[in-house]
């Protein structure tokens, strides 16, 4: 309830509904009346004073008469409503007139520039203060380009009001044949409105790509003019030759190496791949979570599932034993296929022997000392070395181990999952003497 006004109570709601059942309330009835809605006298004409304020019931000759709530609402509040029409509309004079002087200082900035290439030819670097300015500027920028707008944008995803205020301006810079061609980060394909924005601007001859990592923000309009954020608020505008074409270069290199922006299942699980190979770059380089995920644009959720995976693919037990094997299996070099989620173990019988047992070659020439029990990590006449844990057949030595991955080693487990149990059983007490195997 507004300030200054009354607020009708429980009491006064049933003298109100009394007065409009009996057709009002005469002053030789409010003994009656406060009988029959179980009010006290006292509360009974309480009641009825809270009503005459909240104009629900007028007096008459002969007592009172409930009034209805619209009748009511228009009487009490119309001179409130009429004041704050009024404040309303002073405010808007003074938004307007705050805007009007906004726009002229903002008409003035293309004239300091012009004025500052002119002093300065072999050109300048600009401050503008604030996103008013920036915005200006660069709808006026892009209005006027001839040949190329690049764009770089860093983040898993945009707010819709800043893809609906862009949408109309870069689909007139399509129509007018100016080429467009934009670097996102690979965790844009996975936000809807992002997603929608770049289709859309694709179908319109846009060319965009995605990368894990790009420059922060940067606009690069006809290779002349260039937008980058100021840390201090606003943005630097880039007229200088030499940093415009460093800019150029990095814009150049990034695209090179950039994936076309496409949709489906199969796009998605190709960047899915992609974005789990940053992060495993990005553990081997010793980094947390929140980095991680603020470098790639995603969210620090998505990253933890994306680090569990990983840890359950490589077997690992710890975010610095899983950069450890990747650097060790070269998995943190590109184009390197990641290892698949450890399979869960498949029970062959018993293990007939030690699981800390070496592998060896083929069998050799007996001792003079008594036979040693069979091992089955070692190889037989029968057969090629076999799992410690699992007795599986292994590859042979020339091969690609199934763990390591690299050559001309032999592997000493089957799988991720038979090397992470010799692991926790070096790790248990009374484990007893360890082989060469669970060295690994």
């Amino acid at each position: 309830m507004a300030a200054g006004m009354p607020e009708v109570d429980d009491s006064a709601v049933a003298l109100y509904r009394w007065m409009l059942v009996h057709g009002g309330l005469r002053a030789s009835e409010l003994a009656k009346a406060a009988g029959e809605t179980g009010l006290a006298r006292e509360e009974c004409r309480v009641a009825l004073r809270l009503l005459t304020d909240t104009c629900l019931v007028r007096p008459d000759a002969d007592g009172w008469q409930a009034v209805s709530p619209q009748a009511a609402g228009a009487r009490l509040l119309s001179g409130p409503e009429a004041a704050l029409r009024a404040h309303e509309e002073e405010l808007r004079v003074r938004r307007d007139e705050l805007q009007r002087r906004r726009d002229a200082l903002t008409g003035l900035i293309p004239v300091y520039l012009q004025a500052r290439q002119h002093a300065f030819p072999q050109g300048t670097i600009d401050h503008l203060p604030d996103q008013f300015a920036v915005r200006e500027l660069l709808t006026e920028v892009i209005d006027g380009s001839r040949d190329e707008v690049l764009v770089s944008k860093h983040g898993g995803s945009f707010p819709e009001a800043a893809l609906r205020e862009a949408l109309p301006r870069d689909l007139a810079l399509l129509e007018r044949g100016v080429r467009m061609r934009s670097l996102y980060q690979h965790a844009t394909r996975f936000d809807p409105a992002t997603r929608t924005h770049a289709e859309r601007l694709i179908e319109a001859g846009a060319e965009i790509r995605t990368l894990p990592e790009v420059i922060p923000q940067m606009i690069v309009v006809d290779g002349e003019l260039g937008f980058l954020p100021s840390r201090s608020g606003g943005a630097l505008l880039i007229r200088e030759p030499d940093l415009l074409g460093y800019l150029l270069d990095v814009f150049r290199r990034d695209w090179e190496y950039a994936t076309p922006f496409a949709t489906g299942p199969q796009a998605a699980h190709d960047i899915s791949e992609t974005v789990k190979q940053s992060i495993l770059t990005l553990l081997a380089k010793g980094l947390k979570d929140d980095s991680i995920a603020r470098r790639l644009g995603i969210s620090l959720r998505t990253c933890r599932r994306h680090v569990s995976e990983l840890l359950l693919g490589l077997g690992a037990h710890s975010r610095f034993q899983a950069g450890v094997i990747a650097e060790r299996q070269g998995l943190t070099q590109p184009h390197r296929p990641l290892p698949e989620r450890a399979a869960p173990e498949v029970a062959t019988g018993p293990p007939t022997g030690p699981a800390s047992a070496p592998v060896t070659g083929p069998a050799s020439a007996p001792a003079p000392e008594p036979e040693p029990k069979p091992d089955p990590a070692a190889a037989g006449p029968d057969g090629p070395p076999r799992c410690p844990g699992c007795g599986a057949a292994l590859a042979a030595a020339e091969g690609r181990g199934p763990v390591s991955g690299r050559p001309g080693r032999p592997a000493r487990h089957c799988s991720a999952a038979c090397r992470a149990r010799a692991y926790r059983a070096r790790r248990k007490p009374g484990a007893g003497e360890t082989g060469p195997a669970d060295n690994a």
